[in-house]
């Protein structure tokens, strides 16, 4: 059966959170494709995880009998979080931008899978999973925007997921969300409609064509 897991960060619960209900119609695409399968979902806004410590990073470089019990209990964390991504057939992530870049919360999950020797570099054990990451954003950070040097969520994943860890990412971004309820941006309201359209299309689009990827390998 194939699984897909699905990680949300955004503070707003439900409807109130753009990430989260785009994830939702990629999410229901999937299923259409795979009734049996596994949908794993980690709320990281409800369900924090604590930050990665000197326990659970140091524990990595030392010998299972010569963990400390911090290490120890640290490095199980780790490891439930390394196998659930390694298990992943795909991945669904909501990231939301916040003050430029992606929330604490998310971050705190990637210093936990990021290990290096098993999820970094030629031998990564997710080396090809791919990644869908719904990266919505009050403004508009694209390429030959003002704002285009600030784009801190969509550069790093790359760096980190892409590059060092070898995912495969495709990115949704559902951006000028905040033009509704802002009246200095009300000249965009209809670019921010077209993209939250189009973000929703992209959704169902993608879930579908990954959850047959997946099938097809």
């Amino acid at each position: 059966m194939a699984t897909l897991l699905h990680l949300d960060s955004s503070l707003h619960p439900g409807s109130a959170s753009r990430s989260r209900t785009v994830a939702l119609s990629f999410r229901d695409a999937w299923r259409e494709q795979h009734p049996d399968g596994t949908v794993l979902h980690r709320d990281l806004a409800a369900d924090p995880l604590p930050h990665l410590d000197v326990h659970g990073f140091s524990a990595a470089f030392v010998d299972a009998p010569s963990r400390t019990p911090e290490q120890g209990a640290a490095f199980a964390r780790r490891l439930t979080l390394i196998e659930e991504l390694e298990r992943a057939d795909a991945v669904l992530l909501g990231a939301p931008m916040y003050n430029f870049t992606i929330p604490s919360t998310l971050k705190s999950w990637i210093d936990h899978v990021l290990m290096v020797g098993r999820t970094t570099g030629d031998t990564s054990s997710v080396k090809g999973v791919p990644v869908t990451v719904i990266a919505s954003r009050g403004g508009s950070y694209a390429p030959g925007t003002p704002r285009e040097s600030s784009e801190y969520v969509q550069n790093y994943l790359r760096s980190i997921l892409g590059e060092y860890m070898g995912l495969e990412l495709d990115f949704i971004v559902p951006e000028l969300t905040a033009a509704a309820s802002n009246p200095a941006m009300a000249e965009l309201v209809p670019l921010a409609e077209a993209s939250w359209a189009r973000a929703l299309e992209d959704a169902t689009t993608k879930g579908k064509e990954v959850a047959q990827r997946v099938r097809a390998a």
